[in-house]
């Protein structure tokens, strides 16, 4: 590997550094037992909007992509979240853990209660992979580098503090140790491989950091909104509403 290959991959890696949103109050709050139920809740219920948009801004990058082999290398991003024939996918996962934290799954499905920041901050990461060239759009997933850390910390900390969290609730992230280092491996080397200009890298290196700032944004609004002082926007979910029967 070139000398300036490496210093370009550093340069990415040390955007996760400084800017993941592992280092947001909300997580540290999350992981360490420190949210309400609630809190919990919110979280699941604005996570999942994103969740569920993933596969759409796949679909949307590969309807602009006219070499086969890369969709084909792409197309496993959708069935991981979408499911497929002997996988359930992650949206479904993602559903069991809102069964889990004692959410109407219809209702988190909906969308109806997600945070007005939270819907704009991934409305705008579709547009952007939809609007964007295709080095840009593959350098934005290039988060999941620093998912894998994520997912390990919180599958440790929610099994240690909250009594929701067991195997079932918690497939999502499991599955994401193994989903996201296979999608990062071909990203990394896509990404290294076509950004071969100063100005090339620059623009992606950009497109990373904003990805970054899209999952900080989520991250802001549910602090907000859900951790003192509260202040929950108009439409927004209201705590202690649409539970499924029989949750505390």
């Amino acid at each position: 590997m070139s000398f300036q290959r490496c210093a370009f991959e550093e340069r990415l890696r040390q955007i996760g550094a400084e800017r993941y949103h592992d280092k947001h109050p909300f997580h540290e709050l999350l992981h360490s037992g420190g949210c309400t139920p609630d809190q919990v809740r919110a979280w699941v219920i604005n996570r999942f909007y994103y969740q569920s948009r993933i596969p759409m801004k796949d679909a949307a990058f590969m309807s602009r992509v006219e070499d086969p082999a890369l969709r084909r290398a792409w197309r496993s991003r959708i069935e991981d979240h979408d499911g497929s024939d002997g996988n359930e996918g992650g949206i479904a996962r993602w559903l069991r853990l809102a069964d889990a934290v004692g959410l109407d799954r219809d209702y988190v499905a909906s969308a109806e209660g997600v945070l007005p920041a939270t819907r704009f901050a991934v409305d705008a990461y579709v547009r952007f992979v939809r609007d964007t060239s295709l080095l840009e759009a593959v350098a934005a997933s290039l988060t999941e580098l620093f998912a894998p850390k994520i997912h390990a910390s919180r599958i440790e900390g929610l099994l240690a503090h909250y009594a929701f969290a067991d195997d079932s609730s918690l497939s999502y992230f499991r599955n994401r140790l193994s989903e996201a280092p296979k999608d990062v491996a071909f990203g990394l080397a896509w990404v290294l491989d076509h950004a071969d200009t100063a100005e090339k890298q620059d623009a992606a290196a950009a497109a990373l950091t904003f990805k970054t700032d899209v999952l900080w944004a989520q991250l802001d609004a549910l602090h907000a909104a859900y951790v003192a002082p509260a202040h929950i926007p108009p439409g927004a979910w209201q705590p202690g509403t649409h539970l499924s029967g029989g949750a505390a």
